[in-house]
């Protein structure tokens, strides 16, 4: 059973959603989710260690940050630690999620026992370029007609399996629960030097990638080589959306805690 809770915080309260129990893992969802987005995952994860989702600072139904960063993310990464009494954890984050377990483990070496990136982009120069040159991922201009749930629903219809509409539902509840600032997450990432951070990692790292991703995929590689003695692992046909792979994805970081 899914169990939710607020956590009091120096940076207000952080919602979260847990399942089961024993040792910890930390989950983050990437923008403009909620812990809605391992709303599967948990209960699987959930047998045998105490699965914890939280909703990063400025989603879902956790508070504000003082600005929207990488950095102030994680530092509610750590707070929510703090407050659950979770002195060390696993920490396994999906694309923005990933973005910002990397600051996490990076800050607090050692808190963090174990690194999953799932589908996370490697930021450096050229990255922070893409990001610069190419079109916002879900910016979408409030009209009166409502047009703009349209052009939400449409922005991601391409990345979502085409039977399951109630999946691209779920984000677009999500992203309305932030509107109209359903690009600070990318925009952080887009401000991100990672490059500084990720020789700072000292626990073990999985990188994992969803073969059908065509944002974080193409980078897997290249992100694990930044990480020496990180292993990899490729869900076959996986997309963006996580709750579309969750028997997968959990099944890859069950095993890796596992070992």
């Amino acid at each position: 059973m899914i169990e939710f809770g607020y956590a009091g915080t120096p940076f207000g309260q952080i919602h979260y959603a847990s399942c089961g129990r024993g040792e910890p893992v930390l989950l983050l969802h990437q923008s403009p989710r909620s812990w809605d987005e391992y709303r599967e995952v948990l209960p699987l994860l959930g047998r045998t260690r105490r699965a914890v989702a939280m909703d990063t600072l400025g989603f879902g139904a956790s508070a504000s940050p003082p600005e929207h960063s990488v950095e102030a993310y994680a530092g509610g990464v750590l707070a929510l630690m703090d407050a659950l009494g979770l002195e060390r954890a696993a920490i396994a984050g999906h694309h923005t999620g990933g973005v910002i377990a990397i600051e996490a483990a990076s800050r607090a070496r050692e808190r963090v026992t174990a690194l999953v990136l799932s589908s996370t982009p490697l930021v450096d120069a050229e990255g922070r370029r893409v990001r610069r040159e190419r079109p916002p991922v879900d910016h979408a201009e409030e009209s009166a007609d409502g047009s703009h749930l349209t052009a939400l629903w449409a922005g991601r219809a391409g990345f979502y399996p085409p039977e399951r509409p109630d999946l691209l539902a779920r984000f677009v509840r999500d992203a309305l629960a932030v509107w109209p600032d359903v690009e600070l997450g990318h925009r952080a990432v887009a401000a991100y030097r990672m490059e500084d951070r990720l020789g700072l990692i000292r626990c073990p790292v999985l990188v994992v990638g969803a073969s059908a991703d065509p944002y974080a995929f193409p980078e897997l590689k290249a992100l694990a080589g930044r990480l020496p003695g990180a292993r990899t692992a490729v869900i076959e046909g996986g997309m963006v959306p996580l709750e579309f792979q969750a028997e997968a994805f959990a099944r890859v970081i069950q095993n890796f805690l596992d070992e």
